[in-house]
């Protein structure tokens, strides 16, 4: 029997109204947000560059955030170095055949990573083994660590990481959804700080 109108409408509202909780609470997040931007920037500015890493769902997420800041669509912004650790699949296989799925990113961190340098890693439900593994190697190397994860955080939310950013949902759509927002809202916030490059000199000297 067809849907009526109200219960298709009933359905729409319940849709979106799950969407809004982990988006008021990456707005009541801001300060953490903008301590993480400022974070990256300063690191950016001090010659450092953006390794970013996910499984599924979220290296494409990977990839993205890398394209964003190497190639920016707004003119006029400034590109930023960034590679996606789930780009090459010939290494990503390797590495997952040689030495298992769980060292596919901390593997590519230990060897083309550098101290100064940050690490981003996306994690839907904070539990992803390797993205931990490559969080905590990039942590132990002095790399700026952020981690993107959903629910309660996960074991990313425990790691002892600089900056982790939660998507406030259980639901994995909702949690990508948050997170594309995280990572826009991520990508321009660095680049208002570049506008201000007062802020950065006088935390890279401190």
């Amino acid at each position: 029997m067809p849907w009526s109108e109200e219960a298709a409408a009933r359905a729409v509202d319940e849709i979106f109204e799950r969407r809004v909780p982990p988006l008021q609470a990456l707005i009541g997040d801001a300060e953490q947000v903008a301590r993480a931007c400022h974070a990256m920037a300063t690191r950016f500015h001090a010659g450092g560059k953006l390794i970013v890493f996910g499984n599924g769902g979220p290296s494409t997420d990977a990839q993205h955030v890398a394209v964003e800041f190497v190639h920016p669509v707004i003119v006029g912004k400034r590109a930023l170095p960034a590679i996606s650790l789930t780009a090459d699949v010939a290494t990503v296989t390797g590495v997952a055949t040689g030495q298992g799925l769980d060292e596919v990113f901390s593997h590519q961190v230990r060897h083309l990573a550098d101290p100064e340098d940050i690490a981003l890693g996306i994690s839907t439900d904070g539990n992803c083994g390797n993205v931990l593994r490559g969080l905590v190697v990039a942590r132990d190397r002095g790399l700026l660590t952020v981690g993107l994860a959903g629910g309660d955080g996960g074991h990313l939310a425990h790691a002892g990481l600089d900056h982790v950013l939660i998507a406030d949902a259980f639901d994995p759509r909702v949690v990508k959804e948050a997170h594309v927002t995280m990572y826009h809202v991520l990508w321009e916030l660095v680049h208002v700080f570049f506008e201000h490059p007062g802020a950065l000199r006088q935390e890279a000297s401190a």
